[in-house]
């Protein structure tokens, strides 16, 4: 079992969210969903809790009500990215439908979360020990919403 695990608290989307994220990525599936009781403090059977997993990795999304604590940038999903195809894709579908473009390959999706969709090759090309080459890809990144790979190569071969 993984012993720390992101929680996410939503107001009644908990079930669409996992059901959106799991749908983006190989190796990812909802657990388990788990139903409000008597008990309350939401109504006898919606959804309090789905447990899904992403690439592996596990998250619990709460139905919790109007969120008294917003989702920002302050934390975010980032994103290994190993083409441009997957870049693309899943910017289109994380911003679909009310997401926002954010800079740099940030984006928020339509319920508030932040993701960082980030292209394998960006690190790469940042990490370069030539600091002209890394100053130029880092200036054209900054410049970007979506990362295009390209764009970081072509700044890197000038």
């Amino acid at each position: 079992m993984q012993k720390i695990t992101t929680f996410l608290w939503y107001d009644k989307q908990a079930e669409e969210a996992a059901e959106l994220y799991t749908s983006l990525f190989d190796d990812s599936r909802i657990v388990s969903v788990q139903h409000y009781g008597e008990a309350g403090p939401g109504a006898p059977g919606d959804v309090m809790i789905v447990e899904f997993e992403l690439a592996g990795q596990r998250f619990l999304a709460l139905n919790g009500g109007p969120q008294q604590f917003a989702f920002n940038e302050a934390m975010s999903l980032s994103v290994d990215c190993g083409s441009q195809q997957e870049v693309d894709r899943l910017w289109s579908k994380l911003t679909e439908d009310g997401g926002e473009e954010g800079p740099c390959g940030w984006l928020k999706d339509k319920y508030g979360v932040s993701w960082q969709i980030v292209p394998t090759k960006l690190p790469e090309l940042l990490a370069d020990p030539d600091p002209v080459k890394s100053q130029r890809v880092m200036d054209v990144m900054m410049g970007m919403k979506k990362i295009e790979i390209q764009g970081l190569l072509d700044a890197y071969d000038k």
